[in-house]
């Protein structure tokens, strides 16, 4: 079964706003209250659903501390349909799952006295969640044996005694890169002294243990890569098969990006989702290994389409959320390759999934929700029931053609309340190896529903490069940055306005990452285009980038597919910062000032360059404390507060100067 779900915790802040009447679009303070549901697992008797709820904290409250969202365990009883809060006040508590014999939760936090992160176990018929293990060095992930006695956990090692004593009197240089030090594989009893615990002989850093779900079973399948670096994380991690002793068994040899992974029922099969190469640059294919030797078998090699999530529904069948483009649907796959369509949840976006006991659990949003939980498709949660008070806009999914002829699709969110061509704002994903689903599209650096409750047309392009339509169309993009997959973001506000949705003098861009990228070249090389531009965490220099960020492997293998050191003029020539002198675009940058990925810098000098020329507005905004991409409430907040009314100013309003700071 699938156990976890990252969760993109995408919430808004705006203080003082007031609550609309029924009717009304929604403003920003309602998706600064937006609840939704994350990760779901059900027990394996299936009996018991256990989620966790993400809940903001609120800004109207007049005790509001900054911080992140909450994450509130939920325990829903099948038979009766009750719905009780199980832990809702813990927020170091994550890898929440059940014992094999469905009578506890266990979960990892730092509580009280813990000087690191332990393991906890809970009872689901009630009373307190009690200690069962502890790490000197804390415990990362988890995974119990077949009969619940016995714990397979990670960890990594403290730091050296005499090291930390040097450390405490001011010898605290760091050695970049070059002082990781690698998790470790250790098994042992739950209840157990760990004191004197010894890993298991594996060599690299370990990331992930599961043990086989098999009674008897004692083989564990790990994730390793050579280092604990983001790149080795994103690139370079790989599955293996070992016994309890250590003995290493088999060998999973996933070539791309590594994604999920679960035993199947009998463990006789792993179930992985996985890139097709080292080029691929998404793990969006899903393959089955054999346990014993390791070899595996792409089971939907060739569809055009993503493998978002998945659980074994028994050892010849699996139960995937599929992506189709903008489209998604639930499938059942069977081992030898078989895809067909469930009977399950027309017009929801799947984003998890869970099986047992003869009953399918789903998380999933729409236009009209952010995430919820089904249970056989039957919605159990309603998280934020005032939303049956609020109007929103509609939503559709828009195919356009690129001047080559290729068909991209997007999703569009009309303006309310007004008639004939519209300010827009065109919102571009990051990756660019991601895609937008036709779900839930309104989040802090999102303006969605929000802007359209203004008067904004949004739409959201699944440019060439993104997934969801097969390993050839989000390799497509390699080998050409800002060529024709930005090409694609202007043939989209040529249709829109072909088609008399957008106004050709009033279109704002914006994005993060790759698409704060996207958004420095519109607002550069494509300046005539763009009336306001905000940027996030985007880049600016294709050279530098390479030589401040933490993943330069990744951005090689799967991005550029060359060195700056081989092609400098092209790095150049693909560079926002080349074309500044063009540049007559309102720009707000916003970036994280501790972000390791995209580093600061990048956007430190869009600014400055622009600021020297002194040819259009800009305004630089860090946030210290965050990192790629904003986190914490008060910095969510300001953020979507900066966005609108940079929008508001240019696109709506008079320009000119730029807003108050």
């Amino acid at each position: 079964m699938q156990k976890t779900l990252r969760l993109f915790l995408a919430v808004l802040f705006v203080l003082g706003s007031p609550l609309l009447a029924i009717g009304e679009g929604m403003t920003s303070l309602d998706v600064a209250r937006l609840k939704m549901v994350g990760g779901a697992d059900l027990s394996p008797d299936g009996r018991y659903i256990a989620y966790v709820v993400s809940e903001p904290r609120d800004p109207s409250d007049e005790d509001f501390k900054n911080g992140t969202a909450k994450s509130v365990l939920h325990l829903y009883d099948v038979a009766s349909g009750k719905d009780r809060v199980f832990i809702g006040d813990d927020d170091k508590m994550r890898g929440v799952h059940w014992t094999p014999d469905s009578k506890y939760l266990t979960f990892l936090s730092k509580r009280g006295e813990d000087k690191e992160t332990s393991l906890y176990r809970i009872p689901v018929d009630g009373g307190e969640a009690q200690q069962v293990l502890s790490y000197e060095a804390g415990i990362s992930s988890y995974s119990l044996s077949p009969d619940g006695k016995r714990v397979a956990f990670t960890a990594t090692p403290k730091v050296d005694k005499d090291k930390k004593k040097a450390q405490d009197k001011g010898f605290n240089q760091e050695v970049f890169e070059e002082e990781w030090r690698n998790g470790q594989v250790f098994v042992t009893r739950l209840e157990a002294s760990t004191k004197d615990l010894k890993p298991l002989s594996v060599d690299g850093h370990v990331s992930e243990v599961h043990w086989s779900p098999k009674a008897g079973d004692d083989r564990l399948l790990i994730v390793k890569a050579k280092d604990p670096s983001v790149d080795a994380d994103l690139m370079y991690k790989r599955v293996f098969i070992i016994g309890t002793n250590g003995q290493q068994l088999a060998a999973i040899a996933n070539e791309g990006k590594l994604g999920d992974l679960v035993w199947s029922p009998d463990g006789s099969q792993v179930a992985v989702s996985a890139g097709v190469d080292i080029n691929d640059p998404d793990h969006s294919d899903l393959f089955v290994a054999d346990s014993k030797t390791g070899a595996m078998k792409d089971l939907i090699k060739g569809v055009k389409g993503r493998a978002d999530a998945f659980a074994w529904k028994d050892s010849a069948n699996l139960l995937v959320a599929m992506s189709y483009g903008a489209d998604s649907k639930l499938m059942n796959l069977s081992t030898d390759g078989k895809l067909t369509e469930t009977k399950f949840g027309p017009g929801l976006n799947f984003l998890a999934v869970d099986y047992a006991a003869g009953k399918l659990l789903t998380v999933a949003d729409s236009p009209k929700h952010p995430r919820e939980l089904f249970l056989n498709g039957k919605r159990l949660t309603d998280s934020n029931p005032w939303l049956k008070n609020r109007q929103l806009a509609e939503q559709k999914v828009v195919t356009y053609k690129a001047r080559d002829g290729l068909e991209i699709e997007g999703m569009l969110i009309s303006p309310m309340g007004t008639s004939g061509p519209a300010p827009t704002i065109l919102v571009v994903h990051g990756g660019p190896e991601s895609h937008y689903d036709n779900g839930w599209l309104t989040y802090y650096s999102m303006p969605g529903q929000v802007a359209a409750a203004q008067g904004y047309a949004v739409f959201y392009p699944n440019y060439r490069g993104s997934t969801g339509r097969g390993v050839a169309y989000a390799k497509s993009s390699q080998g050409d940055p800002a060529g024709k997959e930005f090409d694609d973001l202007i043939d989209a506000i040529d249709y829109l306005i072909a088609q008399g949705i957008s106004d050709k003098s009033k279109i704002g861009v914006t994005g993060g990452s790759y698409g704060g990228y996207a958004t420095a070249w519109c607002s550069t090389r494509y300046s005539d285009r763009f009336a306001a531009g905000v940027m996030f965490v985007g880049i600016s220099d294709k050279v530098s980038k390479v030589g401040t960020t933490d993943i330069p492997d990744e951005e090689y293998l799967v991005h550029a597919r060359k060195r700056p050191w081989d092609a400098f003029d092209f790095f150049a020539e693909r560079s926002p910062i080349r074309y500044v002198e063009q540049a007559k675009t309102p720009l707000l940058i916003m970036h994280g000032k501790e972000d390791p990925r995209v580093h600061p810098t990048q956007s430190m000098e869009l600014f400055r360059f622009l600021k020297v020329l002194g040819q259009t507005p800009v305004r630089l905004v860090l946030y210290p404390g965050e990192g790629h991409g904003n986190r914490k409430a008060a910095a969510r907040y300001d953020y979507s507060l900066r966005m609108m009314r940079w929008f508001d100013t240019y696109l709506k309003g008079a320009g000119g100067d730029k807003p108050p700071v």
